[in-house]
């Protein structure tokens, strides 16, 4: 009898834990430029460094992250990770000077870069090829829930004349990472300790194959599907970060509030859609499915470059329409691309496989946003709306590529 695609009971508690730490991040998150910057009075420019330090932090350390969570287990490594990061998120209310705020940027930077390639590979460990895709895609969908629905709570209780709004928030944050601990207690040995298979656990060092990163590295479609990663997000994520604002105040001229407009229709386009998507390309082509996220990708550049040719209003119309179809294709990105590289990883790998998925996520919020701040900058908005597209169009090249490298079964078109 062929395993059942329903999400099994042990993924749901981590979903569940994932989703409450959610709504925590939405309270949060899309404050802390403007809390270090204004209301700590530190300058924008201070908290835009602190939040890239905090990414470059993440970069550092998530190869350490990879090999806890194959030698310790992916669930201490994630439990500790919260634990940090809500250690961190509390110190926030406190921030009160530059070397204060790159100090408690280190510790959240380094509770996030543990939890989310462990749950990752957690959650890689308690579901199976076919049940897999699902999962991850569920969990896409609680996230930009949760982020939402913390979003409009912040949205109703911060006030800028009153910081120990922000104060509470950051507390309420940390509550909600404990939370996820505490939904993780129920899962007792799960996810703990080390997986025997690999070769010179097995061969007593004697074996001359390649262990650890160097295994991960030699794993030739791993590489095609990192690489292939790496230039579309930065086709896509970080390019959508920056680009949206910049399009709709600086260039349209519009309200920064319509900023907050166009990123709730991106997270909403998901909680709506990420259910109908799963079922309709289960049995699918996870390479094809790849290159359908490039091509929905490059259309929504299209109308967003179209809204300079565009009357004002229309222009804000084009633009908030092109976050929702970007939206559509991060539905197909989500669970696709953690499912295809959970499926290549050995057991024993696992952690280290999803630990250099978060890699390439961290490269490619580096990369994008920088090139689109650079040429957005210089007034090069037509160019950097054609370098997008190429990126696209790379990415859908390599998504061929990648099919004829994969099985049927590994690139989902056969039962597993």
């Amino acid at each position: 009898m062929p395993t059942s695609p329903r999400v099994p009971p042990l993924a749901r508690r981590i979903l569940l834990g994932n989703g409450l730490s959610a709504v925590g991040s939405g309270l949060t998150m899309p404050l802390l430029i403007v809390y270090l910057g204004e209301i700590r009075g530190l300058g924008l420019t201070i908290g835009g460094l602190v939040v890239a330090y905090m990414a470059v932090v993440s970069l550092v350390v998530f190869p350490l992250v990879g090999w806890a969570s194959d030698r310790q287990g992916p669930k201490p490594v994630l439990m500790a990770g919260l634990v940090v990061e809500s250690v961190g998120v509390a110190l926030l209310g406190a921030v009160a000077s530059v070397p204060s705020a790159f100090l408690v940027g280190t510790v959240v930077a380094l509770g996030s870069a543990m939890a989310w390639p462990a749950q990752s590979a957690l959650l890689g460990r308690v579901t199976t090829q076919e049940n897999r895709q699902r999962v991850f895609g569920i969990q896409f969908m609680l996230l930009n829930l949760g982020l939402g629905v913390g979003g409009i709570v912040s949205a109703l209780v911060v006030s800028e004349t009153d910081p120990q709004t922000f104060v509470w928030l950051y507390l309420a944050d940390a509550t909600a990472y404990l939370a996820y601990f505490a939904v993780l207690l129920t899962l007792p040995g799960v996810g703990v300790g080390r997986v025997s298979g690999g070769p010179l656990e097995e061969g007593g060092g004697s074996d001359p194959r390649p262990a650890g990163m160097r295994e991960v590295l030699a794993d030739r479609i791993l590489r095609r599907v990192l690489l292939l990663a790496v230039v579309l997000l930065m086709s896509g994520y970080g390019a959508l970060e920056v680009g949206v604002p910049i399009f709709i105040t600086v260039i349209n001229g519009f309200s920064v509030s319509w900023v907050g407009v166009s990123f709730a229709v991106n997270t909403f386009t998901i909680v709506a859609a990420q259910l109908l998507v799963l079922r309709i390309i289960r049995g699918r082509s996870r390479s094809l499915l790849i290159l359908t996220v490039a091509g929905t990708w490059a259309i929504s550049w299209i109308l967003m470059g179209s809204s300079l040719l565009a009357h004002p209003t229309l222009a804000l119309v084009l633009v908030l329409v092109a976050s929702g179809i970007f939206a559509l294709g991060e539905t197909l990105w989500a669970p696709v691309a953690p499912s295809l590289v959970n499926d290549l990883a050995p057991e024993h790998l696992r952690g280290r496989y999803n630990s250099s998925m978060s890699l390439v996520w961290s490269l490619s919020s580096i990369i994008g946003p920088g090139i689109a701040g650079l040429m957005l900058g210089a007034g090069l908005e037509v160019a950097w709306i054609l370098v997008l597209l190429a990126g696209c169009t790379v990415a859908a090249v390599m998504a061929l590529g990648l099919r004829r490298a994969l099985t049927a079964q590994l690139d989902g078109r056969t039962p597993a």
